[in-house]
Parts: structure tokens; C-alpha cells; sequence
């Protein structure tokens, strides 16, 4: 009697093992089937290369529905995500907009530099996405190794139709798709507000970007030429080349040209603490021009223009500053 009972305990025994051990292989089996909501994103833009030449990269990426772990090398983008209050986890920290200076303390992981990421501590992170423009996309390649990632760059020839592109992309990764369509709305009122008080300004703009000494000219089309293309300053120079780093021109071209607005962006302040640009834009040369006699010389916040254009806060920015020439 004994031997049975004690036969019969090891044999329910293994049947309640069995069924756990069913139950956990079921939970699996779900688990496997189960997909992780995605996005698929079409990253199409160009890559210059040393020699002059450009290469095409067209590259459909999947990227996870609100992922998690999210690395911005895009300023203006990481304004965006800011404002949206996505939650960051990792920066580049070499350079960073005073307004956006909380990403630069040890709560956000620094991803390196704007144009060196970090790629060993970016594998160490694993993270869900990368967000890139322009300064990384040669590195394209590499960073889609580690994660999935989505070029962000802004199209200026077409400024505005990118920068809301990118915003509703942002909305759609995250779920903040009505928050995007109000803040869009808003950024719409306020250039609204200027285009109503360029609409017959008779006076024309040039734009100029102060670097050690030197000087190069933005025109329509350019990296700022949103000054003539959207808020509706007439260029006074309309045949400008349209270069990442602008056409070099001399001071003699400003005073030439004799704009009654000049707009300037000092990259000195930006690169180099303490350095300023103006010292040498504002010589005996350009202190003939009309802009310069008008009180017209407009120092733009050259943080927000030089590293974080195309954000929600960066572009209303923008519009307000260019506001300063009315």
C-alpha cells in the first residue's frame, strides 16, 4: 500500500510539472508570434564627398512605434523631440544650444561629436533609433549597424515643406500626431505675422556668415535663405551660389551690393568660447553701406541658426529674431 501511495505522489508530481512546463512553452510560442508595432521610414539624401562629388542613398529603415532608448546627433530635431516631451537618452555633447543645455549633464549619455559619434559607447547603449542630418551622414553605414537609422536633414531649397516633415514624422514615431498639428499651427501664426510685414518692404537683405576674418554670402534656396524664401525679405543678390558654407565673397562685394539689411550669423561665437566675428565684419568697408548706416546690421542667435535649425523651437525663433530688421 505504502509503495503505491508513494508511486502515485511521483506521478502526480510529473504531471503537474508537465503542465507548467506546457503552460510556460505556450507563453513563448505567444510570445514569439507577437510583432513589435513599427514604422517604415524612406531615408533619401545625398552624401558629399571630399573630392566634390556626391553619392544617393535611398534606404527604407523599420523603426519601433515609441521607442524607448532614442539618440538625437540632430539639433534641431532634439528641439523638436524636446518640445514634443520625448524623453532623450543620448546626445552628442560637444556642442549644444544653450537653450537645449540640459542634454549636456550626465542624466543623457554623450554619444560623442557632432560629426565623431561615439560608436563604442552607441553599441554599449543599443539603442532603438538614431536620428542623423547632414554632419553624420557619411556615417550612415556604420550607424545602421547598431540601430535603426532616420536621416532628419532639412531639405532648404524646400524649407518649410521639410521642417514640417520631419515634425509629422516625429509625431507619427511617438504617438504626439495632434500635439504636432497644434504646435505646427503656431509656428504657422508667427511667420504669418512677418510675412504680413515684408509683404511691401521695399528694402532689400543680405545674408553673411562671420569665420575667422572671412565672410561668405546666403542667398534664396541656401542653408538661411528661409530669411528670403519664407519670411519674405527681397534678396539683394539673387544670383548668390547655393553652398552648405555659402559663397566666399569679400567686403568689397558687401559694399557693392550696399544692402539696406545685412543679417549675420557669427560662427566664431559658436565654435570658439569668447571669439566674436563682428570686430572684423564691422570694419571701415562695410561701415559705408546703407545697412550699416540704418542701424540695420542684424546679429542672429547663431546657436539656433548655425546648429539647430528646423526645430519647433528654433524656427519660431527665427521668426521673431528676423522680426528686429521691421
Amino acid at each position: 500500500m505504502k509503495k503505491w501511495s508513494l508511486f502515485t505522489l511521483v506521478f502526480a508530481m510529473l504531471l503537474v510539472l508537465g503542465a507548467c512546463g506546457s503552460k510556460d512553452s505556450s507563453k513563448e510560442d505567444s510570445n514569439a508570434g507577437s510583432k513589435e508595432e513599427t514604422i517604415t521610414v524612406t531615408n533619401d539624401f545625398g552624401i558629399q564627398n571630399e573630392d566634390g562629388s556626391s553619392d544617393a542613398v535611398k534606404d527604407e529603415v523599420k523603426v519601433p512605434k515609441n521607442p524607448k532608448k532614442v539618440v538625437s546627433f540632430d539639433m534641431g530635431f532634439l528641439d523638436t523631440l524636446d518640445t514634443l516631451g520625448v524623453k532623450i537618452a543620448g546626445v552628442p555633447q560637444d556642442t549644444i544650444p544653450k537653450y537645449l543645455e540640459k542634454y549636456a549633464s550626465s542624466d543623457y549619455e554623450n554619444v560623442g561629436a557632432l560629426k565623431e559619434p561615439d560608436f563604442e559607447k552607441l553599441a554599449t547603449m543599443a539603442p532603438d533609433v538614431i536620428f542623423i542630418s547632414g554632419r553624420q551622414a557619411s556615417l550612415y553605414e556604420e550607424l545602421s549597424k547598431i540601430a535603426p537609422t532616420v536621416y532628419v536633414g532639412l531639405d532648404t531649397t524646400h524649407y518649410m515643406d521639410s521642417f514640417k516633415k520631419n515634425t509629422e514624422l516625429a509625431g507619427q514615431i511617438f504617438g504626439k500626431e495632434d500635439q504636432v498639428k497644434d504646435e505646427l499651427a503656431k509656428v504657422d501664426d508667427t511667420i504669418a505675422k512677418v510675412q504680413g510685414e515684408t509683404k511691401d518692404l521695399d528694402k532689400k537683405a543680405l545674408i553673411i556668415l562671420g569665420s575667422e576674418g572671412k565672410i561668405s554670402a546666403y542667398g534664396p534656396a541656401s542653408r538661411f535663405g528661409l530669411i528670403h524664401d519664407v519670411f519674405g525679405f527681397k534678396a539683394v543678390d539673387k544670383g548668390i551660389e547655393v553652398s552648405t558654407h555659402g559663397q566666399n565673397v569679400s567686403y568689397e562685394y558687401v559694399l557693392e551690393k550696399n544692402p539696406d539689411i545685412i543679417f549675420v550669423v557669427d560662427r566664431d561665437s559658436v565654435v570658439t568660447e569668447g571669439a566674436s566675428a563682428k570686430k572684423d565684419i564691422e570694419n571701415d568697408i562695410v561701415k559705408k553701406t546703407n545697412a550699416y548706416k540704418d542701424g540695420k546690421m542684424i546679429y542672429l542667435n547663431p546657436e539656433v541658426w548655425y546648429l539647430s535649425g528646423g526645430g519647433l523651437q528654433s524656427v519660431t525663433e527665427m521668426a521673431k529674431e528676423v522680426e528686429a530688421a521691421l
